[in-house]
């Protein structure tokens, strides 16, 4: 082998080392923003960032990004106990979980730009709902058969955990695919900013008075995930899912207003129904306004094209007089039938 070759080997293994080490770092540090909300054994969370992150990477780098994926899952629940083999098991879930959803997803033709509506229902209900039943159910069995739990806490522990799997891929997951697109806007109004800081600020206004107040109100969020998904798709609406669902976790775990006089399992049924609704309406919204409007550019294209056609086959005539989208119709033609 030249030595070209072997130079070239090495730069392969070195990049896929410092990806994996990136995966394994991104995966600690935001599992331990996750648990600083733990409602159970101070592992288990409602909001386990790291799962959104992992399908992200499978999406992106493809499977070879496996390693970091356990290794983060290793170190992070190593710290947390209960003991070696219990812990190995945990981190196996942890990793089985994004790699069996991110499988699936592939299946189905998922496309990270999340533009179609089947993507949107496919990340909801194979990614998050679907994927991460092997991880809660894993994970909540050995804590069982580890004696680190009760057996009368295994459903209370396993909705929790559930929850917070689920709400890492809902949540974290299309932040990062909106972010991964987006590019900065340039020469955008002073209004569309304002409309921008307004959205979110009102957004997380309300969320915290519908999350702290006696008085059902959880559902005067959708409004603000509506304006969102129509004004600025996904780039808009996931901040907004964000947004809410954090200050819902925090009022879960707090047991404030919608939360209160309920037993953990009761409110991780109200806690994931909250979740699931504004991330399912802000995704459905924003795949089904941006499959509309690409449908829209295309049919453009293709009547700018046809009339490119059609001077070429007639160069000698001119198509000024005939109506289209862009221009009024001719005032012998209003009102005409042919």
């Amino acid at each position: 082998m030249s030595s070209a070759a072997r130079g070239e080997r090495l730069r392969r293994y070195t990049a896929g080392a410092l990806q994996v080490a990136a995966v394994t770092a991104a995966y600690y540090v935001s599992a331990k923003i996750g648990l600083q909300q733990q409602l159970v054994r101070g592992q288990v969370t409602p909001l386990w960032p790291p799962t959104g992150i992992a399908l992200v990477v499978l999406m992106l780098w493809g499977l070879r990004m496996w390693p970091g994926i356990a290794l983060g899952a290793f170190v992070v629940n190593v710290m947390l106990g209960p003991s070696i083999l219990p812990v190995l098991a945990i981190a196996a879930g942890n990793t089985l979980a994004p790699i069996c959803a991110y499988l699936l997803l592939r299946r189905v033709g998922f496309r990270t730009a999340l533009d179609r509506l089947r993507d949107a229902l496919a990340l909801v209900f194979l990614g998050a709902l679907g994927g991460m039943l092997i991880s809660a159910t894993l994970g909540t069995a050995v804590l069982v058969a580890s004696d680190a739990l009760a057996a009368r806490d295994f459903w209370p522990t396993w909705s929790v955990w559930w929850t917070g799997d689920a709400m890492g891929v809902l949540v974290i997951a299309p932040l990062l695919l909106a972010a991964r697109t987006a590019r900065w806007p340039r020469g955008t109004p002073v209004l569309r900013w304002a409309e921008a800081v307004a959205l979110l600020g009102g957004t997380a206004a309300v969320a915290v008075v519908a999350t702290h107040s006696s008085v059902e109100l959880l559902f005067l969020v959708v409004p603000f995930l509506i304006w969102a998904a129509f004004r600025f798709q996904l780039v808009g609406a996931a901040p907004c899912v964000l947004i809410a669902s954090v200050i819902a976790i925090d009022a879960g775990a707090d047991g404030a207003g919608p939360f209160s006089g309920h037993d953990l399992l009761a409110k991780m049924v109200v806690l994931q129904a909250f979740n699931g609704t504004v991330s399912l309406t802000a995704l459905l919204l924003s795949a089904v306004i941006t499959e509309h409007n690409r449908t829209l550019r295309e049919i453009e294209e293709a009547c700018e094209r046809l009339t490119e056609a059609l001077y070429r086959l007639a160069p000698d005539e001119t198509f000024d007089h005939w109506p289209s989208s862009r221009r009024e119709r001719p005032d012998h033609q209003k009102g005409h039938r042919s």
